[in-house]
């Protein structure tokens, strides 16, 4: 394992944001799903050059000014 990855919670909510080291994102109220999710690299779904980029994870970045 290499790189570094967060989680982030948002605040006045229940969600949790998994920031990958390649620079995709995931959102879910799970914890285990996102670190599930994060430890998938590179096969998880929203990584930038995966065509099944998920929508929730491309605006997610689009609102925070990351992509």
């Amino acid at each position: 394992m290499s790189g570094r990855y967060r989680v982030v919670w948002s605040p006045n909510s229940d969600l949790l944001v998994g920031i990958c080291h390649c620079g995709a994102e995931h959102e879910t109220d799970d914890p285990v799903e996102v670190w599930r999710w994060l430890l998938a690299h590179p096969a998880h779904p929203a990584h930038p050059a995966h065509p099944a980029r998920s929508a929730r994870s491309a605006r997610s970045a689009r609102e925070r000014g990351t992509s």
